[in-house]
């Protein structure tokens, strides 16, 4: 049977989580939603050595010692590390690891994961791989759909078609919609047959490449030749600079899925959540009576629908607020409204454009 190699995308800097995420250590290496990184939660998923081949990582120069900590402390010691000489989207970073896969196995599959995802209920996940391989064993591209809870405005949503020759569990894809307007998102809820698109993927390694080299050839051939130039370290593979940087820059989305032919979806509902702000946070974590969530030393009084977290030996206190974030982490404390969240990517843009001194 054709092996599937799960390829975790730990690129990203997480910014909607400043301040404990930054550029130097993102959300994707940061314990945000429990004991362990959500690096390391995405790694756990694909353990299982009976369902999956050893793992695949692609990351920036950066976080390559944030994945070998990560790597070490889990036990992992079979995966590679493709180290990308530059962002590109994840349309080429996805390439880089379709052609170091067929290199090694001309039949294998591909699941494609970002590392800054949360799953409470990963069985639900592994029983829609499950159900959408036969289908990808035949050539289709699968893209996994999820739920939707709310009208989500900041997510792009799947249209879901028939099942796939009468089966149920995977659909043909009719058409992939960009971050709707709210009064769409409702009617696309209303409708029903309609997922949010979480970004994670199962394809042939060379379907997904034939599909890449007829859309878009110029990505296609760039990412081939920074792979046959690539220089190896060990288990981390560094793949041509020059090559790799004359590559256009787009997201799989774009690059690849929208166009191709033989799209199909999985529906499920992983208790998924993509992480992006610290409002995500308060609607994952373990809230008191009064609706508040409460993570180191806080004193809350009079309070609701709070979300306080007390780092670097520091105490909270608040007294009859509702619906702010409040955060310390090493020498710098947030407070925003909860319905503001969005907007801490402000703060660090503004401490960018800080000359050094």
């Amino acid at each position: 049977m054709n092996s599937i190699v799960p390829v975790i995308l730990s690129g990203g800097s997480g910014t909607r989580l400043w301040p404990v995420s930054t550029g130097a250590a993102p959300k994707q290496f940061q314990p945000l939603t429990g004991s362990e990184s959500m690096f390391r939660q995405t790694l756990d998923r694909v353990s299982d050595r009976t369902r999956f081949a050893a793992t695949l990582i692609v990351c920036g120069p950066g976080h390559v010692d944030h994945v070998e900590t990560d790597l070490a402390a889990a036990g992992v010691t079979d995966a590679r590390i493709i180290v990308e000489p530059a962002a590109r989207n994840t349309a080429p970073a996805i390439a880089l690891a379709a052609l170091s896969t067929l290199a090694a196995d001309p039949a294998a599959m591909i699941l494609v994961m970002p590392a800054d995802h949360v799953m409470t209920d990963v069985s639900a996940f592994l029983d829609a791989i499950a159900t959408a391989r036969p289908a990808v064993e035949a050539g289709a591209l699968a893209t996994f759909g999820i739920a939707p809870a709310y009208p989500e405005t900041g997510y792009g949503y799947i249209a879901a078609g028939e099942p796939l020759n009468g089966t149920p569990g995977v659909h043909a894809v009719r058409r992939f919609v960009e971050k709707p307007a709210r009064d769409k998102a409702e009617a696309m809820l209303a409708e029903g047959g309609h997922y949010w698109n979480a970004g994670i993927f199962l394809m042939r390694a060379d379907r997904f490449l034939a599909e890449l080299e007829r859309q878009n050839p110029a990505m296609a051939s760039t990412c081939i030749a920074a792979v046959a130039r690539a220089r190896q370290d060990g288990a981390k593979i560094h793949p041509d600079r020059d090559a790799f940087l004359a590559s256009p820059s787009d997201s799989i989305d774009y690059a690849v899925m929208e166009g191709a032919e033989r799209v199909v979806v999985a529906p499920v509902d992983p208790g998924w959540s993509d992480v992006g702000g610290w409002a995500a946070m308060h609607d994952l974590g373990e809230k008191d009576d009064a609706g508040n969530v409460r993570i180191g030393d806080v004193i809350a009084i009079g309070a609701e629908g709070n979300y306080l977290r007390a780092e670097s030996g520091r105490r909270i206190a608040v007294v009859g607020v509702s619906d702010l974030i409040v955060v310390t982490h090493g020498e710098d404390v947030l407070i925003i409204p909860k319905g503001r969240a969005q907007e801490v990517k402000a703060i660090v843009e503004h401490l960018a454009a800080i000359p050094e001194t």
